[in-house]
């Protein structure tokens, strides 16, 4: 799927579908990441529809990722939840990764809440810790922006200067320290995976400025900045990466440190939502 006219009615097919099925479009989008779809059961008014019947839509693949759009309000706010995003690992390109993101766009949502699950890359966190996103690093060897650009959706050369909304990371600190929960912030590295990292390439990771790493996310930014929205990310440290600790990794345990915070990331989400 590359940026062309054929691009331009997949989106409109797309969203000509939701529109007849969801009363109020949504104005926030919030991407819920592995293990952490539990924020969903907060909106009211819903309409879930599953990816497997929107026109275009990829399929989520992996454990931990229910694979549905939530339609609702959250605080008053109306929006749309994605329990479940696609990964550039599960053979889907770039641009299928981050097509829900210009759906987002094409229904007028203006802000985005993107959260993952990630390696600690840097000693001062722990496994639990949820950290805000102030930049990141793209190391997964491609862009979704790559190929023909629809200067209907953005411009050619984006500005990513400030990918991670300061304004609205200031205000999300805040709430953190309301909520008891230590305020960090941190630089995201994503790869491509499927693989967990080496301790020789977190090594490599660190050196370069890196606090967390994870399979994901950076896409998204990437076409969210493009479209004009503000974006917040958050990162849930749920195990600390290759070599920091001397113990092996799994997604069992990702998913086990997930569950373990997932009320404390709930209640910090809803709170972002009411203020952002």
């Amino acid at each position: 799927m590359i940026l062309d006219k054929e691009y331009s009615v997949k989106l409109a097919e797309a969203r000509s579908y939701l529109v007849e099925r969801v009363t109020v479009l949504p104005e926030l989008g919030v991407i819920l990441g592995s293990g952490l779809g539990g924020f969903a059961n907060l909106v009211e008014e819903k309409v879930v529809i599953p990816y497997k019947d929107i026109p275009h839509f990829p399929i989520s693949t992996v454990e931990g990722h229910a694979g549905q759009l939530v339609f609702g309000k959250v605080q008053g706010r109306s929006v749309v939840v994605m329990q479940g995003r696609f990964h550039f690992y599960e053979g889907y390109t770039m641009q299928e990764v981050t097509f829900p993101i210009r759906v987002m766009q094409v229904l007028g949502v203006t802000g985005l809440i993107v959260t993952n699950a990630a390696g600690g890359i840097n000693s001062a966190f722990s496994s639990g810790n949820l950290v805000l996103i102030k930049d990141h690093l793209n190391l997964m060897g491609d862009n979704p922006l790559r190929g023909a650009n629809l200067s209907n959706l953005g411009p050619r050369f984006p500005d990513l200067s400030e990918g991670y909304n300061l304004e609205w990371r200031q205000k999300a600190l805040g709430i953190a320290k309301e909520l008891g929960i230590n305020p960090q912030e941190g630089i995201y590295v994503a790869v491509c995976g499927p693989n967990y990292e080496t301790p020789a390439e977190i090594r490599y990771m660190r050196t370069i400025g890196a606090d967390m790493v994870g399979m994901s996310t950076v896409p998204e930014v990437i076409v969210a900045n493009h479209g004009g929205m503000k974006v917040l990310g958050i990162s849930c440290v749920t195990n600390m990466a290759a070599g920091i600790l001397g113990q092996k990794l799994s997604h069992v345990e990702v998913m086990e440190t997930a569950g373990r915070i997932e009320k404390q990331f709930v209640n910090f989400v809803q709170a972002l939502v009411k203020v952002l």
